[in-house]
């Protein structure tokens, strides 16, 4: 809103600043991490009225967790009300890419919101079944993926290599629906220690907000040898708004946590993540910044393939971060070994852009 202000005002005085992406990203983030901690509290407290006893916490799970019984969850519902703010606030309004991109975040954190207000209007795990919320995903993502493929090519380009792509055709908006719906589930996936899964969100934000401020750059992108996305700039402010609202709710999800993110939060920045990389043309960078994600989503999934085979588990808990817990490792120490190897493949995600 305040481009549109500025433009239509000539970009006079101070508010030439709002003319430069770079400005409005830092404004971004602030605003949304402003607001998030001004309503954490009162809405923290309204969840845990509304909620009595909380997300409930499985009793086949780590027994430390038992100690967590009557945390309010939806938490997510903080970061996605701070989010939105601050895009309405900063962004350019006639960005189609973000649009796209809000559209997915807000849908998945809907499904996500009735999934966690099924669970503790139940007191259950089981929540909204998967045929149920998988549907409805893939129906938000399809309707996303043709927004966002409007505005691209239907490549899909190899990191490592310049130029180097896979023409994909009318088959690329079924990956990119895919896509955006795996790892809006990877994320969802790996939420389950306190801090565990918000702070790779937002390292991963920070490295795409860098990739998409470069893709958007004609200069940048023909320097680097990656493809170029007019407009794409633009979800860099998107990524700020997802560090603000991500750390006000770390604030508050600082261990011992005073609320969970729940699926609303999991797999509305899981989605948005997944939209942003497609967006931005950098699918299979995503797969490595997002490489924790990945790995948390495929223990799981070979946990579950080996033991009809076998039987036997692989894993002594899946996802891996509750292997090692049983392992003997504290919830602290597996948070911490994790966001530092979320900085370590974030790092080798950023290498990729030259590295061609």
């Amino acid at each position: 809103m305040l481009y549109l202000i500025a433009e239509w005002l000539g970009f006079e005085g101070l508010l030439n600043l709002v003319r430069y992406q770079t400005f409005r990203f830092g404004a971004t983030l602030m605003t949304a991490l402003v607001f998030g901690l001004i309503i954490g509290p009162k809405f923290i407290n309204m969840l845990r009225v509304r909620q009595g006893k909380g997300q409930p916490i499985r009793e086949d799970g780590p027994q430390s967790h038992q100690a967590k019984v009557g945390t309010p969850t939806m938490g997510g519902l903080m970061i996605l009300v701070s989010l939105a703010l601050s895009l309405m606030l900063w962004m350019d309004l006639r960005s189609p890419l973000v649009w796209a991109c809000l559209a997915v975040t807000i849908g998945f954190g809907l499904i996500g919101f009735l999934d966690d207000y099924d669970k503790v209007s139940k007191n259950s795990h089981a929540g909204v079944s998967a045929k149920v919320r998988l549907l409805g995903e893939f129906i938000v993502a399809g309707i996303a993926s043709y927004l966002i493929v409007s505005q691209i090519n239907t490549n899909l380009y190899i990191p490592f290599f310049s130029d180097v792509s896979i023409p994909l055709g009318p088959f690329y908006y079924v990956f990119a629906a895919v896509f955006i719906v795996g790892f809006g589930n990877a994320v969802n996936l790996t939420d389950g220690l306190d801090g565990l899964a918000i702070m790779p969100v937002i390292i991963a934000s920070g490295t795409f907000a860098i990739i998409a401020y470069l893709v958007g750059r004609a200069d940048f992108s023909e320097y680097l040898g990656i493809p170029h996305v007019p407009g794409a700039g633009e979800l860099a402010i998107f990524c700020a708004a997802i560090m603000g609202g991500g750390l006000a709710f770390l604030w508050f999800n600082a261990p011992p946590a005073a609320v969970f993110m729940g699926d609303t939060g999991s797999l509305a920045l899981g989605g948005a993540l997944g939209a942003i990389a497609v967006a931005a043309h950098h699918e299979v960078v995503l797969l490595i910044v997002g490489g924790l994600f990945v790995a948390e989503t495929a223990s799981v999934v070979i946990q579950v393939f080996w033991f009809k085979r076998t039987g036997k588990r692989v894993f002594r808990m899946a996802p891996i971060h509750h292997h090692f817990e049983q392992l003997g490792w504290s919830e602290s120490k597996v948070v911490i070994r994790f966001w530092i190897i979320a900085i370590i493949l974030a790092l080798v995600g950023l290498a990729t852009l030259k590295l061609r």
